[in-house]
């Protein structure tokens, strides 16, 4: 198979292979497995990002983690193939950017040949978390750069999204939030993840009706089942009317005429 399939086709073989791979997840091969499948797919990077992400989220989820499966080794090299090295990255990089290893991250990332980073900008895009996720200032750099040559693909947004909502230091956190979002397609009105980030700086601005309605757009669109992001949604939601509420008892009370 390769890029003459049509779209639908190639969405269809995409679904495919992911759904394949988490029904696998018990066999220590599936990341290899997976690997083939996009090799024989001549999946593009932004086809491998998709995938890899969705994966190494449902692996982590049910304790399959693929730093359990793949080594290092694995993805600072060229790889059997380009799509298979690939592959193994995006999976590996994934997972520590989940479990908000950055520096492991940025470590592995750092031992990658330029000559097979480069033309991958989601791998770019997730060296970018590394360093934004701890408030690194240089991170802002790598983050502009991705900007520059990801088109605004939502999978590498939503790393830049997350690298920026981890920094929490971050000089201009609540600007780049909200900027990253309006890059997303409908400026993230239909993503409740984006709608999440988006709280949080409207939070951190002081806009608390804002963040309030945003935070509470994005509880009525979570699917159902997504235990872990609910919870994630109603911390966030805990944060802003507790921001809001100190925010009025530091007000100063008003005079009572006599």
């Amino acid at each position: 198979m390769s890029h003459t399939l049509s779209a639908s086709d190639r969405a269809a073989a995409l679904a495919r292979a992911a759904s394949h791979a988490t029904e696998t997840f018990s066999d220590p091969r599936w990341p290899a497995c997976l690997a083939e499948v996009l090799r024989d797919l001549d999946a593009t990077w932004q086809e491998s990002a998709q995938v890899c992400a969705d994966v190494a989220w449902q692996a982590r989820a049910t304790g399959h983690s693929a730093l359990g499966v793949l080594h290092p080794d694995q993805v600072t090299g060229h790889g059997p193939t380009p799509v298979i090295g690939r592959t193994y990255r995006h999976l590996y990089l994934n997972a520590l950017r989940y479990d908000f290893r950055c520096r492991t991250l940025e470590s592995l990332v750092s031992r990658v040949p330029l000559s097979v980073l480069n033309p991958d900008p989601y791998s770019w895009a997730l060296s970018a978390f590394a360093r934004l996720g701890q408030s690194r200032s240089d991170g802002i750099a790598v983050m502009e750069r991705v900007l520059d040559t990801a088109a605004d693909h939502p999978g590498t947004l939503h790393v830049l999204l997350h690298g920026v909502w981890l920094g929490g230091l971050l000089p201009r956190r609540a600007h780049w939030l909200l900027a990253l979002v309006d890059r997303l397609p409908d400026g993230g009105a239909g993503d409740p993840i984006a709608l999440f980030r988006k709280s949080s700086a409207l939070r951190s601005l002081g806009r608390y009706p804002e963040a309030l309605d945003t935070i509470d757009h994005a509880l009525e669109l979570l699917p159902p089942g997504e235990l872990a992001v609910h919870a994630d949604l109603v911390r966030e939601r805990s944060l802003v009317t507790a921001a809001h509420d100190l925010t009025q008892l530091a007000l100063p009370a008003r005079k009572v005429a006599p």
